[in-house]
């Protein structure tokens, strides 16, 4: 019995393992591996190169030339790229994967993050490419770049993910909110403002930099690319599809990390931080009830207040815990890296630059609302008349000698009816609400 029930054993152990044998499925050889894998980056290629544009920035007589590489970010003929490429360029083109050409607008751009959009116009919607969730991108996933490197139309390249959040890179003077994905993909001069892509064939980032070794000769390959992620691409690009420009909170301090958190260098005289009674060596530990702890992280929040709001900074002073309410203004256009220039009435007068109230002011603004009307305080000049009265950078003004301004046309109009007199009084909106200022122009 005890044999016999043995040989059964056997005999199902037997089975099993043929069964086994017979029904497990056939596994890719190693070609067609290869194969697969070789498909599935010229697929991504293929879908996306309609997406992707040629740019050629310049003067008006196209001298120095600046050529890179664009996307398509919304079917109605946005596209995004970078600052450096388009800043201050007087006439923009770009070119088609069909080998056509058109003028495009300059919407807008950012220099702190290297961000623009253009516009082009048919009647055709345009090709575009999905946005991946860069908050989702992992190290070592691959990595594909598309762009015009040296002018080489729709050069793809491949690597991986070599690294996140890559910030102080080089020095940079005016990229200052920096979170960039590190890639080996071959990117090089052209290449920026292109696509980096992920085996989905969604944008992971836009191609923005590359570093080299000292002394290496221009054409050679960097080997460490970096590209802007793509949540920060939509939330810039978005911001200047409906404004025009960044409007970003400002503080008013230098600062380096320390243990503690974040130490105060230096603080400027009448920023949002001098008048809250914040001083240097006071150690900033939380930012409305959040600890903070990396300066970028800390700039980025700063950026992302809203202007007007009233915010808690927690320091250290003197290993003493002090609270301070700071209301957060609007970063002054030189240090968003813009350059000034007016000519206005309104600056040669009173010292004021000014703009036109812009639809998404109230999302940053407190004190507007969607029914307000007139114009936006920009730049005040020091000693100048409305400097003088007091009138704050971020103010809109309502009225100017109980005349409502409906926009910069009208101020200028008026202003320029108003050259001899002794005085104006100025109505404003402001964070510290509707107020009456008297402006002295003459002593």
């Amino acid at each position: 019995m005890e044999k016999k029930s043995y040989s059964c054993c056997v005999l199902l152990i037997f089975v099993l393992i043929f069964s086994s044998c017979a029904y497990r499925p056939k596994q890719p050889s190693n070609l067609e591996l290869l194969s697969s894998i070789e498909n599935a980056f010229v697929n991504i290629a293929a879908q996306s190169k309609p997406a992707i544009v040629g740019i050629l920035a310049g003067n008006s007589k196209w001298d120095n030339p600046r050529w890179g590489s664009g996307f398509f970010f919304r079917q109605d003929g946005y596209i995004l790229t970078n600052d450096h490429i388009v800043h201050g360029a007087e006439h923009v083109q770009v070119g088609l994967l069909d080998g056509s050409t058109l003028d495009a607008k300059l919407v807008g751009t950012d220099i702190i993050t290297d961000i623009g959009v253009l516009k082009v116009e048919r009647e055709q919607p345009f090709p575009t490419l999905p946005l991946a969730d860069s908050e989702k991108v992992q190290v070592g996933q691959f990595a594909i770049a598309i762009g015009n490197p040296f002018q080489l139309n729709y050069t793809v390249t491949t690597g991986i993910v070599s690294g996140k959040s890559r910030t102080n890179l080089f020095r940079l003077r005016l990229i200052r909110y920096q979170d960039f994905i590190q890639t080996d993909a071959w990117i090089n001069t052209g290449s920026s403002g292109g696509p980096l892509l992920n085996i989905y064939g969604e944008v992971i980032g836009i191609n923005a930099l590359i570093r080299k070794a000292e002394n290496t000769p221009a054409p050679m390959r960097a080997g460490a690319g970096f590209a802007i992620p793509s949540n920060l691409v939509n939330t810039i690009g978005s911001q200047l599809i409906a404004n025009g420009k960044i409007i970003r909170g400002y503080l008013g301090i230098s600062m380096r990390e320390v243990s503690e958190g974040i130490l105060i260098r230096s603080v400027g005289l009448d920023t949002p931080a001098d008048r809250a009674g914040l001083r240097r060596h006071d150690i900033i530990v939380e930012y409305n009830g959040k600890k903070v702890q990396e300066s970028l992280a800390f700039q980025m929040l700063i950026a992302e207040s809203q202007v007007g709001r009233e915010s808690i900074i927690k320091v250290l002073r003197s290993g003493q815990e002090r609270t301070f309410n700071v209301t957060i203004a609007e970063i002054p256009p030189e240090l968003a890296g813009l350059a000034f220039e007016d000519e206005s009435v309104s600056w040669k007068m009173l010292g004021l630059a000014v703009r036109k109230l812009e639809k998404g002011d109230s999302q940053r603004y407190t004190y507007l609302t969607d029914s307000d009307q007139g114009v936006i305080v920009e730049k005040v000049k020091v000693n100048a008349p409305g400097f003088n009265a007091k009138i704050p950078r971020g103010a809109l003004i309502l009225a100017i000698n109980g005349k409502e301004i409906d926009n910069v046309q009208a101020l200028e109009a008026l202003l320029q009816a108003e050259k001899e007199a002794q005085k104006l009084i100025v109505d404003i909106k402001s964070s510290h609400g509707e107020e009456k200022l008297t402006v002295h122009l003459q002593e």
